[in-house]
């Protein structure tokens, strides 16, 4: 099928899902999570011809989001049933009002319709995606990257038999079939078919859709994200809490990207943390964190860094390091360079943390805690479709609330204006 030809196929197919009940949907996702099981060996086996594939093409860290194993394939399948868990949000009554003429006036929750998401490498997307989707009533169109095609595929394949297996119509989750970016472009332009947009991956591709999308279109995914170690801080957690956040997996949104550090602590801290994340690491045989350190941290940390850095989503096992004179600081170095993804602050200074949090323009804001718990699963929302950036609609981790919209349901007796 064309992509408009599986646009026009959502589209008529949607209807079907939006009128099912609650028990409906989530044997359909039983069904998913069971077929995704079923077919592991299949999925492993297109995974690895897209390993095979991508092998000098992307970085090690880039692999490690495309590769799959039985644990993954196990992960996904469970993350499909823990959203058939969660409650649901289609039918929900958000408020309520009797108007003095007795109308009873309900803002009651509803799909969406049709999404479409846009990602890249990484193929347990695609099932965290269709779970979401099928749960909040709504159809998807999924646009995966190419160097995950054959993952995707396979994955598509799985819970499309999962929703035959109900009685559900296959087209209520499909994966676009062409990897050019005329078909990104179709979707973005793809008005009256596609009630939302989500892309989820690097910078380039939300800046595309973003400016060229003609249909509704969340910003999701650029993380660059910030600790600052405040003066005040336990030095043994704000370690803990570095290391976790930028190597317990860089390559995705919510790990660190920047380290800002009070001026009172560095002598004590960076020392520290070289010999943590460089030395330490290197004595056990894993990889060691690369700093870009400014004039003040270069001295312990060893290597310059230049503008840009400040500014990078890394997704590597480097991260930048500033030197900032207060809290103050801190904020308008976030403020100037964050994508308002996490933020944390580590002290133990309690009136410090909540002037940090209150200024802190960010979706997700953590007072001594690692920024990688910015996830649907972490805030108990199951899996998600993404991490919104933007303010509109949606911000933080996109769950199955963020996936509906809603409209009012207007009950009379006869009255008339």
């Amino acid at each position: 099928m064309t992509t408009l030809e599986q646009m026009e196929a959502a589209k008529q197919a949607a209807p079907l899902l939006a009128r099912a009940d609650t028990k409906l949907k989530n044997e359909a996702l039983f069904a998913m999570a069971e077929q995704l099981t079923a077919q592991a060996p299949s999925i492993l086996q297109a995974n690895a011809a897209d390993l095979a594939a991508a092998q000098g093409r992307i970085s090690p860290v880039m692999l490690d989001r495309l590769a799959l194993n039985e644990y993954r394939i196990a992960d996904m399948s469970e993350g499909v049933r823990q959203v058939a868990a969660l409650p649901d949000p289609v039918g929900e009554v958000l408020a309520r009002v009797i108007r003095p003429n007795g109308l009873l006036i309900e803002k009651t929750a509803a799909p969406l319709g049709v999404i479409a998401i846009i990602y890249e490498s990484r193929p347990n997307v695609t099932s965290d995606a269709a779970a979401l989707c099928v749960k909040s009533g709504n159809a998807c169109i999924l646009r995966g990257g190419k160097e995950a095609f054959q993952s995707a595929s396979a994955i598509a394949a799985a819970l499309q038999n999962g929703l035959a297996a109900v009685g559900l119509p296959r087209e209520l989750v499909q994966l676009v079939q062409d990897t050019t970016r005329a078909s990104a472009a179709e979707l973005m332009q793809g008005v009256g078919y596609i009630d939302l947009l989500i892309p989820r991956g690097g910078a380039g591709l939300i800046r595309a859709c973003t400016e060229n999308a003609r249909v509704p279109c969340i910003q999701t995914g650029t993380g660059i994200c910030h600790i600052y170690v405040d003066r005040a801080a336990d030095l043994a957690m704000a370690l803990s809490i570095v290391e976790n956040a930028k190597t317990s997996r860089p390559s995705v949104c919510n790990a660190a990207e920047v380290c800002l550090v009070h001026r009172d602590i560095v002598a004590d801290f960076l020392p520290m943390l070289h010999d943590r994340l460089v030395t330490q690491r290197a004595e056990k045989g894993a990889v060691p964190v690369e700093f870009r350190a400014d004039v003040e941290a270069v001295a312990y940390l060893g290597v310059p860094a230049q503008a840009q850095d400040f500014d990078t989503e890394f997704l590597d096992y480097i991260m930048a390091v500033k030197t900032v004179s207060s809290v103050d600081e801190a904020i308008a170095h976030i403020a100037a360079h964050s994508t308002g993804h996490s933020e944390a602050i580590v002290t133990a200074d309690a009136e410090t943390a909540e002037y940090f949090v209150r200024l802190v323009d960010s979706a997700a804001v953590y007072v001594n805690a690692s920024t990688r718990f910015t996830d649907g699963g972490e805030f108990g929302l199951g899996c998600e479709m993404g991490i919104s950036t933007q303010k509109l609609h949606a911000r933080g981790p996109m769950g199955l609330r963020e996936l509906t919209t809603y409209k009012y349901i207007v009950r009379g007796n006869g009255q008339i204006r």
